[in-house]
């Protein structure tokens, strides 16, 4: 066992009572901005949303699972970037989209079936890819982290606050008009903020040792673009929707992963400092290939072939 693994970050009842309750904000700030059209789009071509979902929980869990075996990393280190690979979308990626000048309205689709199926597929990919790696196994052998119980915190924090979001915009539409943007920038604005308090408490772990999950933050984030574009690619999707399916593979809900790992795993040092790394450094990544992107013109699915 590595030294990192026996490193726990501080964070009291109250403090990830708090995180719960702005994490349930914002999902519910994001559910406002959920149309009907939204999901009749995915009946009308589900292609592309399906191709978002294979890319984000199966393509990009397995390629995490044979990154850890070829960098072999600290086990809490591998446990951390398991559990990012299997949380959903990051609440980010539909702006980087915009941006990118990518479809949006897939990227909404996508988050929206990627956070709702988080509630199962969360635990479950976790579970199947940790269990198949010995260092990862023995971490959830140690802790005994129950699926059930997984899926009910989840449930709670994401499709409790998504529900809730979606009833209120329907009996409310002209409140829900008005509170959109304002209750996005500012549960954006104090995530953020409570992310940097929550590094300023820990700052002397996570000073000596962020300097172990940068590489590795780095190639994983890398590879979830990457694996994103190039899957939409294979499958015959347009650059538009590529550029869409790279985000939403790319960002993911590094948030509900550190509430997981706080929750479950006693906030489990290599885990939480990959956790909180991934949340500053997808930003850091992302807003640079969708300014690059917003410059660079469409490709035509033959040329891009050729």
């Amino acid at each position: 066992m590595s030294d990192i693994d026996a490193v726990r970050l501080n964070f009291s009842p109250a403090t990830l009572h708090l995180l719960n309750a702005i994490l349930a904000i914002v999902m519910f700030g994001v559910a406002l901005e959920l149309r009907a059209d939204d999901f009749r789009r995915v009946l009308r071509d589900p292609k592309p949303v399906l191709v978002g979902i294979t890319g984000h929980y199966v393509v990009f869990p397995a390629l995490t699972f044979l990154l850890v075996l070829i960098i072999r990393p600290a086990p809490s280190i591998a446990l951390g970037m398991m559990l990012v690979a299997s949380c959903p979308a990051g609440n980010i990626s539909n702006f980087l989209v915009h941006l990118a000048r990518g479809n949006t309205a897939l990227s909404v689709s996508i988050s929206s079936a990627s956070t709702v199926l988080s509630v199962v597929m969360t635990p479950l990919v976790l579970r199947f890819w940790a269990s198949l790696y010995e260092p990862t196994r023995v971490l959830l052998r140690d802790v005994a982290v129950d699926p059930m119980e997984m899926f009910v915190t989840i449930f709670v924090l994401l499709g409790l606050p998504l529900t809730l979001g979606v009833l209120a915009a329907r009996r409310w539409p002209t409140w829900a008009a008005r509170a959109r943007v304002p209750l996005k920038r500012f549960s954006i604005a104090i995530f953020a903020a409570f992310l940097i308090v929550a590094l300023i408490g820990n700052w002397t772990y996570f000073a000596a040792y962020v300097g172990r999950v940068v590489f590795a933050v780095f190639l994983h984030n890398a590879m979830a673009l990457t694996t994103g574009y190039w899957t939409a690619a294979a499958l015959g999707l347009p650059e538009r929707d590529r550029r869409a399916v790279s985000f939403e593979v790319g960002i993911q809900n590094s948030g509900l992963g550190l509430i997981l790992i706080f929750t479950f795993f006693g906030g489990l040092g290599g885990a939480a400092i990959v956790a909180a790394w991934w949340g500053i450094w997808h930003i850091i990544a992302g807003l640079p290939l969708a300014t690059y992107w917003s410059r660079r013109p469409m490709i035509p699915i033959g040329e891009a072939a050729s």
